[in-house]
């Protein structure tokens, strides 16, 4: 009787292996089960997403076309099924959100003939996948297949594009995928809501020696993939943009033997969760520098925004050295450890390998490093790719620390492998390098740690000629642009103002909502080089808010996003050593918060808070200041004007 139990047993098992095959489904979930991908080969290769049983997506064809042949298309024949289960740490050489970061997943690799493989990797706040290809010698890439079919007609937030030619500084519409019209496309990162409040948050990581990625829309619950082309031919459009004379019909000519960038889908039923994902950094590849410990990030002090417009000084203000150094002196006093030099200090915006006849940048640096202040230059992205050896010796001669390198406006495979060539030659000669006019983190900051910041979003620069950029703008970007990675929005203003009372100014610009507003941008955005954006002169003025934007940290040993709601409001703690500082923002809705500090060891604490004043409603200027002691037991109210905010700096007594 055993034995013929034994032999039925197995008959059921081979029935169910051969159901399985013949189905050709393959499964895999993330670690604690909430979200099951299945990936189906038996029309080309496509995959279907669940949360918690609820669909996400359904049926996203996939493909690469290497050379003419599409990978993945109509018929493949998987050779083999891997998977593998992970669970580990990473610990971040500059830590954004957290020093330690968990790594743990599942994993299932499909093997197919025709020397290619498609991986899932599942963590429990998210799904990736990429292709890697096993063919020899170069090959050209015609297209990849991106196509996401969502389970419903959601809500997306679309940061539209006009041009592939962007530096992904865009405002976002509001819109239900269908209502986009066919052919209008994104840059990435976009957000989707789902059913039961699931957001899916998109981007892309490990992106070397490839396009990036945009989104084009269907007029349907449905994205397809858009890259840049190559660039063949192209003509100067003054000094730092391009006319595109002629294109390739392929979007990366590339290694046969490589993997391909991730697919990234950040998914997380609580808004509050999704902005403390950090996919992106897990995804990419592993360090490169073999020493990074010269890598520090910290505050900068800005001339560009504030146009180096002074007041109460003995001296006319300008492009110079006697301007400069009253910033070096600025940046000293409050032991801000950085100050940038941004376009006007070289002779001409194409020669910076010579400065301008009013500056000396040796005696700035020696005057500098005398008071601990250390020098980053501005350069356009063309002379450096045309000269970086030479342009990047002068600068490690002259002995600043880094360089902001601007408009580069582009996201194709040349302009994706000069961004690594800029780090890579940075790095060699230790200096730390802050991408502007750029495309969006994509991993490069990992392999890189002397990436220090980039831009890619529509920041508090637009402030000198429009009044777009809104309490609204600023509480979107930690869940759309942020999900990618660090960001240089370029906060500080000392002048604010709500819209009533607002004004565009080039030499003296404010920033639209309240001062408190401003304040908790320096917890709630990601930035390991955070700038204070307002004149020195603004900030003399305003000691109070100075001195304490002075003793902000832009590196966290810890990160919890305590309260928030997509493009309403956040509330950010951040840890750094024994000490916590917290920050809150809200869209042009007065509310007031309660939150309690059960995240704080046990013992007593001191918190300074800045918060909206009395009468921050109509002078957006008013603040008030309170010091107070608290432990993990308190609960604190944090009261936001329209447009408001609130930070404070929590110490361990």
């Amino acid at each position: 009787m055993k034995h013929y139990t034994t032999q039925f047993f197995y008959l059921l098992a081979f029935l169910f292996l051969s159901l399985r095959l013949s189905a050709k489904d393959y499964q895999v979930s993330s670690p604690d089960g909430q979200i099951l991908t299945t990936v189906n080969t038996d029309d080309g290769i496509s995959w279907s997403t669940t949360v918690n049983g609820s669909a996400v997506f359904t049926h996203n064809k996939i493909s690469l076309t290497v050379n003419e042949e599409v990978l993945g298309a109509t018929t493949v024949k998987v050779k083999k099924a891997k998977e593998t289960a992970v669970s580990s740490q990473v610990e971040a050489i500059v830590p954004v959100k957290s020093r330690i970061i968990d790594n743990t997943y599942n994993q299932l690799t499909l093997t197919f003939k025709n020397d290619f493989a498609v991986t899932f990797r599942l963590f429990n706040n998210g799904i990736a996948y990429r292709f890697e290809t096993s063919k020899k010698g170069e090959v050209i890439i015609n297209d990849e297949q991106v196509m996401l079919n969502f389970a419903g007609n959601y809500p997306i937030i679309f940061p539209e594009e006009e041009t592939l030619l962007s530096h992904y500084e865009r405002l976002y519409k509001n819109e239900k995928l269908s209502s986009l019209a066919e052919g209008k496309f994104c840059s990435l990162p976009t957000l989707i809501e789902g059913t039961n409040n699931i957001k899916i948050g998109i981007t892309e990581a490990d992106l070397f020696d490839y396009p990036g990625l945009f989104l084009e829309a269907t007029a349907s619950p449905r994205l397809n993939s858009k890259f840049p082309k190559v660039i063949l031919e192209s003509k100067p459009k003054g000094d730092r943009n391009i006319t595109v004379v002629k294109e390739a019909d392929y979007i990366a000519k590339t290694k046969g033997s490589r993997t391909f960038p991730w697919r990234v889908f950040m998914i997380s039923q609580e808004d509050k969760d999704l902005v403390e994902n950090q996919m992106v950094y897990l995804l990419s590849r592993e360090c490169k520098i073999e020493d990074p410990s010269w890598v520090e990030p910290g505050l900068v002090a800005w001339d560009w925004w504030n146009d180096n417009n002074l007041y109460d000084v003995d001296f006319k203000s300008g492009i110079d050295n006697r301007t400069y150094k009253y910033y070096i002196d600025f940046a000293s006093e409050y032991g801000i450890p950085y100050v940038i030099l941004d376009e006007g200090w070289s002779k001409t915006t194409t020669n910076v390998l010579e400065p301008n006849p009013d500056i000396d940048i040796p005696e700035l640096v020696a005057y500098g490093k005398e008071r601990n202040v250390e020098l980053i230059l501005w350069s356009l992205w063309g002379p450096v790719d045309k000269d970086m050896d030479n342009i990047l010796d002068q600068f490690q001669k002259w002995g600043v620390k880094g360089m902001k390198v601007d408009f580069m406006a582009q996201a194709g495979q040349y302009m994706v492998n000069f961004y690594e060539r800029t780090a890579k030659a940075c790095a060699d000669r230790k200096l730390l390098v802050d991408f502007h006019g750029t495309y969006k983190p994509s991993g490069l900051r990992r392999a890189y740690p002397n990436v220090i910041n980039y831009e890619g979003v529509k920041g508090m620069e637009n402030c000198k000629w429009s009044d777009v950029i809104t309490p609204e703008h600023d509480v979107t970007l930690p869940f759309t642009r942020m999900l990618a990675g660090p960001m240089d929005f370029t906060p500080g203003a000392m002048r604010n103002a709500h819209l009533k009372d607002y004004t565009k100014s080039h030499s003296n610009p404010m920033s639209l909502g309240t001062r408190c507003h401003q304040l908790a941008m320096y917890v709630v955005y990601d930035a390991p080089l955070q700038m204070l954006s307002d004149s020195p002169s603004n900030y003399y003025k305003e000691k109070e808010c100075t001195e304490f934007l002075s003793r902000m940290k832009t590196v966290w040993d810890d990160t919890k996003v305590l309260d928030a709601k997509v493009s309403d409001y956040i509330v950010t703690a951040r840890k750094s050593g024994e000490d916590w500082y917290l920050g809150a923002m809200t869209d042009d809705d007065a509310r007031t918060l309660t939150i309690d500090l059960s995240f704080l060891e046990s013992g007593d604490y001191e918190i300074e808070i800045m918060q909206d004043g009395l009468n921050a409603g109509k002078a957006a200027q008013d603040y008030q200041h309170i010091t107070k002691q608290v432990d993990k037991n308190s609960t604190l109210e944090m009261p936001m004007a329209s447009g408001g905010g609130w930070a404070a700096i929590c110490r361990k007594l």
